[in-house]
């Protein structure tokens, strides 16, 4: 958790090094960089000054209070189609919360259902991510229906 919201993403390489990605805490500079990558465009306004920052700081995530996170976590150290579906079912939850469908705390039972019932394989074509992102979407429906609110 990084409550000033200047470091929008890092990665850890295998060698360890961490490279970031900076900014102000607002999505306007990410959402261009994915939109425009490899290219880079400017941007008119306020520019992250780092001295002003002092300092950034970071807390260990608590998994009870963020289950999407450790449902990701889980995910992505299992591999294979489960990225995919953890995806899937997450943007189909997220919908149906915000089409007043069901309650934000369903968001992760919507996700984890769907992970728990998907047979994992390995990610070995695009055909594959897809029929499992298709398989999660409907396995999704059929969970928001179950607890819908409407």
């Amino acid at each position: 958790v990084h409550p000033q919201s200047i470091i929008h993403s890092m990665v850890t390489f295998c060698d360890g090094a961490v490279m970031a990605q900076l900014g102000l805490p607002d999505m306007e500079l990410p959402i261009q960089y994915a939109l425009s990558y490899p290219r880079r465009l400017p941007i008119e306004g306020k520019r992250l000054d780092l001295a002003a920052l002092a300092s950034l700081t970071f807390e260990k995530p608590d998994l009870g209070k963020f289950p999407c996170l450790r449902l990701a976590i889980e995910a992505g150290r299992k591999g294979g189609t489960l990225m995919s579906v953890l995806n899937a079912s997450n943007e189909m939850a997220v919908a149906a919360f915000l089409e007043n469908s069901i309650r934000f705390t369903d968001i992760p039972k919507v996700i984890e259902t769907c992970l728990s019932r998907h047979v994992n394989a390995a990610a070995s074509s695009v055909d594959v991510v897809m029929a499992a992102d298709a398989q999660a979407r409907s396995m999704a429906g059929a969970v928001i229906s179950s607890i819908s609110l409407s």
